[in-house]
């Protein structure tokens, strides 16, 4: 007999009575979940939210706690940058896409600033200061930090702005984030419930999501909501069949999660007739330093370059993995090298260095003469200040000079220590999901409403197309969340008092 999970929906009728009763049930509390559950609380309905690990958090307390914010935020006045929200749609929307959800980003970009207000409402606080490197993740307590908006073409679509707000910690800041957005979800009287899955949606006689079946300790539990359930359950990068099915790119690749992004959310949906968008869409990270790359270059399997080193690396990475021949390198002199600061090194270390770039070719596997021509037109224009074929910002544009260095992503970062070293050298998570409106109501095939199912974060599409920048999950995440809680909160009515299980519960 086959173990694979079935999510057919179970029907209320056949529900004598039910376990738990509410009205708004949020399956999964990670940043899209807490503020659905808060902000739905905030609205005058009763709250429950049941999470599959032992604690709230999921991969959102994993993250690195970036939050893609702008149109005028303190922080940004307080650095110098004027911003609106007509500038910072411009950006996203050519940085999310091509296709990319044009009415959430509006909206998005429109709320930011009030955005910004509530996480401070929530106890989170940022540093004054903008860290005006190249970083994946900024070494530094400052609170702005760039994200690809001083890159060409960009810069050229919108005043370059830096809009990546960073709360007050080093490194990951993920876990402060859902920190204290748990403290206000537990303050605002919502009841959590952990080890506990979600596994079938549950509708009434009518085709209404009126609860759900889940499994707690071994033992089934029912759950009702009698105003609507919200989806929060995050990606499927840990499925390896629906990578394998929607995004393949990723398969075999190093996961961004916490273990338990399988998709369950969005099978529940599609087992009951709903849509889903940009399921093949997925953020991609190789492990190249950006602080190296802007003072060097990227290169292929064939010795080329291909972009322009100094963008937002996960766009680097998107185009690396998914639109040129392997292996990727990256090539450094000694002058370049120095000149990155410690802290930004992240322990990489050269996996070979040659004085002769005819060595280093050979070394690498590289068609001859290859890594020389390359070379040599970087320098021919960077002697002058341009770089006409990718458009590198004159800041980084310098004639790289022997010694040249070759480091090798797939080693990974931290590659200079013992025991160093990755598998490909490629991480990342998926960004396609149930199809939602505005308010996180899930539609169906037909472009209907599913009465009483909604859903946010990484379970449904977002605002993205075929690109990603980060902080926009951890933002697209609470804001769409915080829509979708008060629109479930105030809900079509109970529309379940004619099921069999009416007074049940």
């Amino acid at each position: 007999m086959s173990s694979k999970p079935t999510f057919a929906p179970a029907h209320a009728s056949d529900i004598e009575a039910f376990d738990h009763e509410t009205d708004v049930l949020v399956v999964g509390f990670g940043c899209a979940g807490g503020a659905a559950a808060l902000e739905a609380a905030g609205s005058g309905a009763d709250v429950l939210v049941i999470e599959r690990a032992g604690g709230p958090g999921g991969s959102s307390a994993m993250s690195g706690g970036e939050l893609y914010l702008g149109g005028g935020t303190p922080l940004q006045q307080s650095s110098g940058y004027r911003d609106s929200p007509d500038n910072m749609f411009a950006y996203l929307k050519a940085a999310l896409g091509p296709d990319a959800d044009e009415e959430k980003i509006r909206l998005y970009c429109d709320g930011s600033r009030e955005h910004f207000d509530w996480f401070c409402g929530l106890g989170l606080t940022f540093n004054p200061g903008l860290y005006d490197g190249q970083s994946w993740m900024p070494p530094t307590q400052d609170g702005l930090m760039w994200l690809g908006e001083n890159a060409w073409p960009y810069d050229r679509l919108a005043d370059a702005v830096p809009r990546g707000h960073r709360p007050a910690t080093e490194s990951f800041g993920g876990w402060l984030i859902m920190e204290k957005l748990v403290a206000a979800v537990k303050a605002a009287g919502v009841e959590t419930h952990v080890d506990t899955v979600a596994t079938r949606l549950m509708l009434d006689d009518d085709g209404r999501v009126v609860g759900v079946v889940a499994r707690q300790y071994g033992t089934t539990v029912t759950y009702r909501a009698r105003k609507a359930v919200i989806v929060t359950t995050g990606g499927f990068v840990d499925n390896e069949e629906m990578l394998f099915e929607h995004a393949p790119v990723l398969s075999g690749h190093a996961k961004v999660s916490d273990g338990l992004d399988d998709g369950s959310g969005i099978s529940m949906g599609l087992a009951i007739g709903a849509a889903v968008r940009r399921m093949s869409v997925t953020q991609i990270a190789a492990q190249v330093l950006p602080a190296m790359i802007a003072r060097g270059m990227l290169v292929n399997g064939l010795g080329q370059r291909f972009i322009n080193e100094d963008v937002y690396p996960g766009l680097a990475s998107v185009a690396a993995v998914r639109h040129q021949p392997g292996p990727y390198w990256v090539i450094i002199d000694q002058e370049g090298y120095d000149d990155i600061p410690e802290r930004d090194l992240w322990n990489v270390r050269p996996s070979h260095v040659c004085e002769r770039l005819g060595e280093l070719e050979e070394e690498l596997g590289l068609p001859e003469g290859s890594l020389e021509s390359t070379v040599a037109a970087y320098n021919h224009w960077a002697e002058r200040g341009e770089d006409p074929q990718f458009h590198k910002n004159k800041r980084w544009l310098r004639s790289l000079k022997a010694p040249f260095a070759a480091i090798d992503p797939r080693k990974g970062f931290d590659s200079g220590s013992e025991g160093g070293g990755g598998t490909t050298g490629v991480a990342g998570f998926t960004l396609g999901g149930l199809r939602t409106t505005v308010d996180g109501r899930v539609l169906d095939v037909s472009g209907n409403e599913i009465p009483g199912l909604y859903a946010a974060g990484r379970a449904s599409a977002g605002m993205f197309g075929q690109g990603y920048i980060s902080g926009t999950s951890l933002g697209d995440g609470t804001f769409f969340g915080r829509r979708a809680g008060r629109a479930a909160a105030v809900g079509i009515g109970n529309t379940t008092s004619d099921s069999g299980a009416q007074d049940a519960g």
